[in-house]
């Protein structure tokens, strides 16, 4: 096949590199479908020549984010039935001139799937995975390991493992998610390990990224001309902007590694003050420090405008503990996913025109989890890990969320978390002293490990190169995440000016040789006084700076963006935002 006459459709000058690309992709496509018949003619008829695949629908469907934030009312979208089929659909956008994004379950705040300005007349199409890419097989080969589609509920991944005695250490708490969307934004749980705790076998307390022993990718085949599925190992070099790839690929199944699954024990607690809890490191008494030495896996909910927060602490168990109600399922907290009407009447009022109600707001809540956990006997709840470890359902309550990791070492937890909660205090008493209330929804506080390669016991495993948990080489004693988030009911007043106070202390503060801070991909970051993902200093200096210190060039953001260019050179997996966070 001889496309070089195919490639001179317009003079050299006037192609960009993407334009170039697509014609010689469009080129290359018709001439493999006219071999049979001859040469093809060189022009615009074959950039048009690709046919949808046959059978596949399309059609405009609404895409809304999980705050509400990003709506938009008609996105051209189709649900590929096989690999192969999207693989079709990508090189037919590519050849006609559209972007292609992955949809799972829009479980998402950032702006990694479209962009504010996408509209009708925007030429991307959505895939969506859930349908029909979520087959489950468990391997025994290189290790135990499960293969799995990436539009696959969490949920339902979880359970399969369940059936057949494997498990995580941790998991993201929504289990109504896809395997693909979690893992594009290097999805994670809370879990480092306790005191004198043994890992198991392929345990890691980084996020799910961590776990991938291989994949199965759409990306440009320089030899074929067009785009083409490619397995890649968690060996190869490529992999390591896979990992946590922020949707700048399309990803059609992975294979994770899976260790015995384990019951665990999760004790609430709401009866501690923020002041002990958050104590200052040394002062003793029940504070976070205590809690990670005795269980290890820790989530705080501290309500706003409240003195106790709730915490949840996961023990491992194998036997049910006297006094430990055995759960069979997930979601053990209906209260939280099922807000009565006056606390959703008062969530009402904070969004119409009342934010001065949001000191009630807080303590109406607190109260409902207090009683809520006595109602439903679910202050210890012991069972398989992942009735335990899910516990948020779609019905809960839709929030923004502003959301960073620390990277510190494990001794170094408590003064983390204490600066924050002092800051966060202050800051927002002095709002509140001039009549503003820009936070209305819970601090959450969790606290993970790190994705180390090497602990899934596959030797010359590749690091995920953009995970907010990628180790810094050059500190090996850091080896724990503090994940910071503040929360608020979209439209708040003052929220991003709020946000935007607290992530400028936060990234001046956590720095130097003790810690450093990394926005949390899914959340809200990079705030300006009116919206989040608009800072352009953090967006291009400061994200690229985060995801390369302490590494060699060659794994660095720029390093890492090129290889992301190679794997797709026409950008078709790439929109506005992603371009300029991107770009570096």
């Amino acid at each position: 096949m001889d496309t070089r006459n195919a490639f001179r459709l317009l003079p050299a000058p006037l192609l960009s590199r993407r334009r170039f690309l697509l014609t010689a992709l469009a080129a290359a496509i018709a001439a493999c479908r006219s071999s049979a018949t001859g040469p093809a003619t060189p022009g615009p008829s074959a950039h048009a020549g690709l046919s949808f695949p046959e059978g596949l629908e399309r059609q405009r469907e609404p895409f809304e984010n999980w705050a509400g934030e990003l709506r938009f009312p008609s996105v051209l979208s189709c649900a590929p039935r096989t690999a192969e089929e999207a693989e079709a659909v990508v090189n037919w956008a590519a050849v006609n001139g559209y972007a292609v994004r992955a949809r799972g379950a829009m479980h998402n705040w950032s702006p990694l799937a479209l962009s504010p300005d996408t509209s009708a007349e925007t030429r991307v199409i959505l895939l969506d995975t859930i349908p029909h890419l979520r087959s489950l097989e468990m391997l025994a080969e290189p290790m135990p390991c499960v293969r799995a589609g990436t539009g696959v509920l969490m949920e339902d991944l979880l359970a399969f493992l369940e059936d057949h005695g494997h498990g995580f250490t941790a998991t993201p708490a929504v289990g109504a998610i896809s395997l693909g969307g979690a893992l594009a934004i290097n999805g994670h749980g809370c879990a480092i390990p306790a005191r004198n705790e043994t890992a198991l076998p392929r345990q890691t307390y980084g996020s799910l990224s961590n776990r991938i022993l291989a994949l199965t990718a759409i990306v440009w085949s320089a030899e074929r001309q067009r785009y083409a599925l490619r397995r890649f190992d968690r060996r190869d070099a490529d992999i390591g902007v896979l990992l946590t790839s922020l949707g700048r690929a399309l990803i059609t199944d992975v294979t994770l590694a899976v260790e015995p699954n384990q019951n665990l024990r999760c004790v609430s607690y709401i009866d501690i003050t923020a002041d002990e809890m958050f104590a200052a490191p040394g002062s003793g008494g029940r504070d976070m420090a205590s809690f990670l030495d005795s269980s290890g896996r820790l989530e705080v909910i501290w309500y706003a405008f409240t003195d106790k927060p709730w915490l949840k602490a996961w023990y491992v168990s194998p036997q049910q503990p006297a006094g430990s109600r055995a759960v069979s399922s997930p979601y053990n907290y209906p209260f939280s996913d099922n807000l009565p009407k006056p606390v959703t009447d008062l969530a009402q009022q904070l969004v119409s025109g009342h934010p001065e109600s949001a000191p009630l707001f807080g303590q109406t809540t607190y109260a409902v989890t207090a009683a809520g956990l006595l109602a439903t006997a679910s202050s210890d709840i012991w069972g398989p890990s992942k009735n335990t470890l899910l516990f948020i359902k779609p019905t809960t309550l839709r929030v923004h969320e502003f959301s960073y990791a620390v990277i510190t070492r494990r001794d170094r937890a408590q003064q983390v978390i204490h600066d924050f909660v002092k800051t966060y205090q202050e800051k927002l008493a002095a709002y509140q002293a001039s009549g503003r209330y820009p936070v209305n929804m819970p601090v959450e506080i969790r606290i993970s490990g790190l994705d180390h390669a090497g602990d899934i016991g596959l030797a010359g495993a590749q690091e995920s190169r953009l995970s907010a948990l990628s180790p810094r080489p050059d500190h090996p004693d850091w080896d724990t995440a503090i994940w910071l988030a503040i929360l608020t009911i979209p439209g708040t007043p003052d929220m991003h000016v709020f946000f935007r106070d607290i992530e400028q202390w936060l990234i001046g503060h956590y720095t130097g040789a003790e810690s450093m801070a990394r926005p949390e991909w899914s959340k809200g970051w990079a705030n300006s006084t009116e919206a989040a993902w608009v800072d352009a200093d953090i967006i291009s200096r400061g994200i690229p700076a985060a995801l390369s210190a302490g590494r060699p060039a060659s794994h660095g953001w720029q390093a890492s963006m090129a290889t992301l260019a190679a794997l797709d050179p026409a950008g078709i997996y790439q929109n506005d935002f992603l371009r300029r966070l991107t770009r570096g």
